[in-house]
């Protein structure tokens, strides 16, 4: 994989470049994707039509699409010269990110009970999201990322794991919650209890959420805070739309309930 990546880029400062205009990059995106998402729904799940294409099975689709984001860094990780892999800051992110996408691309996808297909336009855009933010995550990390000395001492960086921690335990309580609302053989959609599901709609996305914001305070980059801005603009405007939907579907709809942050919005 190194031979590749010199043929890519012809020094390190060219590849570094690269990867801080990746990042500027990611922020236009989201820019650009949220105030496309003012006038229309992420097109999967409930919102799915098939003017974006044939419909992918869930789990297939699930399972392929957060694929690259584990084994391209895997990959990165694994058979390239990693100049900052033996340096704490750097393995300690790094395994955030992967306790991540080991759960979403392995495990995830064979959770799923019953879900609906994704549409193939956004089967495909989610496969070159996670193949573009897995590179430019895991090669910043791996190569580049260059810490103080007492990084993980600092309060930002206890502050941001804590918060990472407590939304990845979110994320899959709350995904927990969803598969279990039906029982086996029942269709159609129940109001979501327990947990952050008391308070606000979007309980799994608020989780990721805080995730990605926890990740990108710990490593304090360009690239993990593009990252955690793309991942609140994308889920927040889901969380939104999940909000409205089950106000309008559910006439006992708890009232007090948010759509993504507790007790204000």
């Amino acid at each position: 994989m190194d031979a590749l990546l010199s043929r890519l880029f012809s020094s390190e400062e060219e590849e570094l470049h690269t990867l801080d205009c990746m990042a500027y990059a990611m922020v236009l995106m989201a820019a650009c994707t949220g105030v496309t998402l003012l006038f229309e729904d992420v097109p999967y799940g409930r919102y799915a039509t098939r003017r974006y294409g044939f419909p992918v099975d869930a789990r297939l689709a699930w399972f392929i699409q957060e694929l690259p984001a584990f084994m391209l860094p895997l990959g990165l990780v694994v058979w390239t010269s990693c100049a900052r892999t033996s340096m704490l800051p750097n393995q300690l992110l790094i395994a955030m990110y992967f306790c991540h996408y080991v759960q979403r691309s392995l495990i995830y996808p064979f959770l799923i009970r019953g879900g609906k297909p994704t549409p193939f336009a956004s089967f495909a855009l989610a496969i070159v999201f996670c193949t573009y933010n897995g590179f430019m995550q895991v090669r910043y990390l791996s190569h580049y990322a260059d810490y103080p000395a007492g990084w993980v001492t600092r309060p930002s960086f206890i502050a941001g794991s804590v918060l990472w921690l407590l939304g990845w335990l979110v994320n899959l309580h709350s995904d927990h919650i969803l598969r279990n609302l039906r029982q086996p053989g029942e269709t159609g959609y129940k109001i979501p209890t327990g947990g952050l599901f008391e308070y606000v709609s979007g309980a799994n996305f608020l989780g990721e959420i805080v995730e990605w914001v926890g990740f990108a305070l710990a490593g304090g980059s360009a690239h993990s805070s593009a990252f955690a801005l793309f991942t609140a603009v994308v889920l927040g405007s889901r969380a939104v739309a999940h909000h409205k939907w089950y106000l309008a579907k559910f006439e006992d709809y708890p009232p007090r309930r948010k759509a993504l942050i507790p007790f204000l919005f």
